[in-house]
């Protein structure tokens, strides 16, 4: 890039588009340039990533296709995951998952409900609205009840 920079000369009229635009290019460079092209330091490093949007652009198009929806917001959240389990055969699937730890499975089975906990509340509450709020009125209350005690027994115990 060195080589292009010194290459690139303005000729004797300077033009002032191209004398900004070099002068920029050389500004970006120096800014930037160590990060830029750092796939050709790498031996093996690919210098783009257009496999994987590829890939991901294919799961995209099968969760449209599946889902029936134009949202493909499921991918931002659990595409990782998928990408992870793309098997040619139930067999190489099988060792796929045999390779989770148990107890990393259920703690992201946990994080996954956790996070599915608001969409279904919002769902429930559009479908049926009565019996949600309904619902959430006996959560109230529950919990009510289990302060005030908790309240009562603390102050007969002081």
């Amino acid at each position: 890039m060195e080589r292009y920079l010194w290459q690139v000369k303005v000729k004797n009229v300077p033009i002032p588009a191209q004398f900004a635009l070099k002068k920029k290019l050389q500004q970006l460079w120096h800014k930037y340039g160590a990060n830029l092209l750092h796939c050709y330091d790498i031996p093996g490093l690919p210098p783009d990533n257009l496999k994987m949007e590829a890939l991901f652009s294919h799961l995209r198009r099968h969760q449209r296709r599946i889902s029936g929806r134009k949202s493909t917001v499921e991918l931002r959240d659990f595409g990782h995951f998928k990408v992870l389990f793309l098997a040619q055969s139930e067999k190489q699937l099988l060792k796929q998952i045999q390779q989770v730890p148990l107890a990393q499975y259920k703690a992201q089975r946990l994080r996954l409900t956790l996070a599915e906990a608001p969409r279904q509340q919002k769902r429930r509450l559009h479908r049926n609205p009565a019996s949600t709020i309904q619902a959430l009125v006996n959560q109230h209350t529950e919990l009510l009840t289990v302060l005030e005690s908790q309240a009562l027994s603390y102050h007969l115990d002081s």
